[in-house]
């Protein structure tokens, strides 16, 4: 037998091993959505309890605000477990996060979780919790907020840039980047900060059972340790979710046995490629998918000593 026989038939073997393999990938993707499909369906054919994961900067989200609020009226989930790892975000996306959470809260046991970090507006949306465990170095606290602006007038002025700008008021231009801040613009923006702090104050108070200036005394904008908050009450005790579940138990006879259905607006399909099959396909389906954030107006943020 010829040298090129030899090297068709091994092309030929390869080829239909090359196929079978194939064929065995795609029945193999489509028993794991089954898989994923059916699971899920029995999931939420029954009593569960509902995760919410907050991580990163929060944003108005309103479409998971939605998704949130469904949880109140929803009789099938027994509680809300919310897992917090964010230094904080906008006044406005925390307030709405803020707020349906509460929602939930005023029907059925939420507990929160906190991980690496739940400060400023991360701390906000802990508040309307029954329960709220923290690690013992879990940054949290930071009560406060921010409204962050610049000006570059002296590097107009070295570049020989001059802007002339015509408004129909003295506090219409302030802030802007191109002036310095008057002292009437200062105090018109200081007065729109302490109201929106003083929100968070009576936020954190209702939520912790605490008095308002206690609040204030604790809210000058420092973080805490989770150890510490916990000797100051802004947390309730040290732990993880795990002790959320035993506490759940215990206190609201939410079994541990219940199958935990995380909070997401995504599809099925976006929820298989990002979860069950994540061995196969990794993080690519979030990574490609993943919306943009934008930060503006006023903060409820942490800022790092030094940056």
């Amino acid at each position: 037998m010829s040298l090129e026989t030899d090297l068709l038939i091994d092309r030929r073997r390869l080829k239909r091993r090359l196929g079978a393999w194939r064929t065995l990938a795609v029945l193999a993707l489509i028993g794991a959505a089954l898989g994923v499909w059916h699971g899920e369906a029995g999931m939420l054919a029954g009593p569960r309890v509902a995760r919410l994961t907050v991580s990163g900067i929060i944003t108005q989200d309103r479409k998971l605000d939605n998704q949130i609020a469904k949880l109140a009226e929803d009789d099938r989930v027994k509680a809300l477990i919310v897992e917090i790892d964010s230094p904080g975000g906008s006044v406005a996306g925390g307030e709405a996060l803020h707020d349906v959470i509460a929602l939930v809260a005023a029907k059925k046991p939420v507990v929160v979780v906190m991980d690496g970090i739940a400060a400023s507006a991360g701390y906000m949306i802990a508040v309307p919790a029954a329960r709220i465990f923290a690690q013992a170095g879990s940054l949290t606290g930071s009560i406060g907020v921010l409204l962050p602006t610049g000006e570059v007038s002296g590097l107009l002025k070295t570049l020989g840039v001059s802007v002339d700008e015509i408004t129909s008021g003295p506090l219409k231009d302030q802030p802007n980047f191109t002036k310095p801040l008057t002292p009437e613009g200062r105090d018109v923006l200081h007065g729109i900060v302490m109201d929106m702090y003083d929100q968070f104050v009576e936020m954190v108070a209702a939520g912790r059972h605490m008095d308002a200036d206690k609040v204030r005394q604790l809210g000058d904008g420092r973080a805490y340790t989770g150890r510490q908050a916990l000797k100051l009450g802004l947390v309730d005790a040290i732990g993880g979710e795990r002790e959320a579940r035993a506490w759940l138990a215990e206190t609201h006879d939410v079994p541990k046995t219940l199958p935990v259905d995380d909070v997401t607006t995504e599809g099925l399909a976006a929820r298989m490629f990002a979860g069950s099959l994540a061995n196969l396909f990794g993080s690519a389906w979030k990574s490609v998918f993943s919306q943009g954030v934008m930060l503006d107006g006023a903060w409820a943020v942490w800022q790092r000593p030094g940056g």
